[in-house]
């Protein structure tokens, strides 16, 4: 009879949400994160929720901006693997189109690019993704903690 191995319990906590393309949308998807995440106890205010919370409003503002197809809503998800220590935000949205960042050494004044550029910074990981359905999803990767940093 083969030896039974004990394994590490894991908790993924996954919050799911819909919002409307539009700039109030992508408002309050932020607002939803920055309480999920402190209901999970990353506190708000903490450098891993703002970092968080920085990703959610730059993928939901492209969502709006850049992936918004009229009649369409994005979708947030975020997903806490606590033994991991890690965030996944996940945002989906209906436009097939890849986004993209800024080339570097392009002036720091451009009108776009820069929210992928922030995610780059922030994020210990980010990509794209298809979904069912049409569209697209970009998720990141962020530390829950400062140890995870």
């Amino acid at each position: 009879m083969p030896s039974l191995q004990a394994q590490e319990a894991v908790t993924v906590r996954v919050f799911n949400q819909r919002f409307s393309a539009t700039r109030r949308g992508a408002r309050l998807a932020r607002r939803l994160a920055t309480q999920q995440l402190d209901a999970w106890g990353i506190p708000y205010g903490s450098e891993p929720s703002d970092a968080a919370v920085l990703v959610v409003a730059e993928l939901a503002a492209n969502a709006v901006l850049h992936g918004r197809v009229p009649g369409r809503d994005f979708a947030l998800r975020l997903a806490y693997n606590t033994a991991k220590d890690l965030v996944r935000i996940e945002v989906s949205d209906t436009h097939g189109a890849m986004p993209m960042r800024a080339p570097r050494g392009v002036a720091a004044d451009g009108e776009h690019g820069r929210g992928l550029v922030l995610v780059d910074a922030v994020a210990l990981q980010w990509g794209v993704s298809g979904r069912t359905g049409p569209g697209k999803t970009v998720w990141a990767y962020v530390p829950a903690s400062h140890e995870g940093a």
